[in-house]
């Protein structure tokens, strides 16, 4: 069991942000824990890959148990995992309320949990989320109250927890990104899905790496949310 590197914790991690996120904690020399439902096994000693659907309590336990039976620590964790579905209101049905809470919201609270109770022992430790700057600036045409009231519940709770830990060594922070080039957005509605924002184009999936990257290396910095989002949340 090794004690030596960070070791960092990401959920949704088996593709866009997610898997750049393994990627860039990697050549950190960082130790990985990363999960999905689809997450697949790697051969790098130092990737641990916990299959499961965060959504569910007891994956937060295999993955937080899995994380200290294997590197002995929980430094930072990355609430990446999340859904999206637009919607009118009145078209939401009561399964997609169900998902929706229980991958962004539920999903969110049992991990962190756990995780701030493994960094709790060693008197320091990251809470990363991202969440989306619809909470702060919705957007006609873009249907998003499942996302604002779930996102939105996020970055109260960020800063909640923040100042509750502050003074025993855990920063919880939040990254609010505006809309990224990912592969759930096809090419041709990238022109009209950047004029949605200030700077007229959509933001690059690196972008929301180097912002967690910061946020991670911040050491004064907690209860920040911080906007990756083209000027959306200024206005328009």
């Amino acid at each position: 069991m090794s004690t030596s590197k960070k070791v960092v914790v990401i959920t949704g991690a088996s593709q866009g942000i997610g898997a750049c996120l393994v990627e860039a904690f990697r050549a950190l020399g960082h130790q990985v824990v990363a999960t999905s439902r689809s997450i697949k096994e790697s051969s790098d000693p130092d990737i641990l890959t916990v299959a499961g659907d965060i959504a569910d309590p007891h994956t937060a336990e295999r993955v937080i148990s899995a994380a200290v039976a294997r590197f002995g620590r929980v430094d930072t964790l990355i609430n990446n995992a999340g859904i999206f579905l637009a919607k009118p209101f009145t078209g939401y049905s009561q399964a997609d309320y169900a998902q929706v809470v229980a991958t962004n919201m539920s999903g969110f609270f049992h991990i962190s949990q756990l995780a701030i109770g493994e960094m709790e022992k060693h008197g320091s430790g990251h809470v990363v989320s991202v969440t989306t700057s619809l909470v702060d600036h919705a957007i006609d045409g873009v249907p998003s109250v499942l996302a604002s009231l779930t996102k939105g519940g996020i970055n109260a709770a960020t800063r909640s927890l923040a100042i509750e830990y502050a003074k025993r060594g855990i920063r919880v922070n939040a990254v609010s990104p505006g809309i990224i080039k990912t592969p759930m957005h096809a090419e041709e509605t990238h022109q009209a899905l950047g004029n949605l924002h200030p700077m007229g184009h959509m933001g690059e999936i690196d972008d929301v790496v180097q912002a967690i990257l910061y946020l991670d290396s911040a050491n004064f910095v907690t209860g920040e949310i911080l906007h990756v989002d083209g000027g959306q949340s200024a206005g328009h």
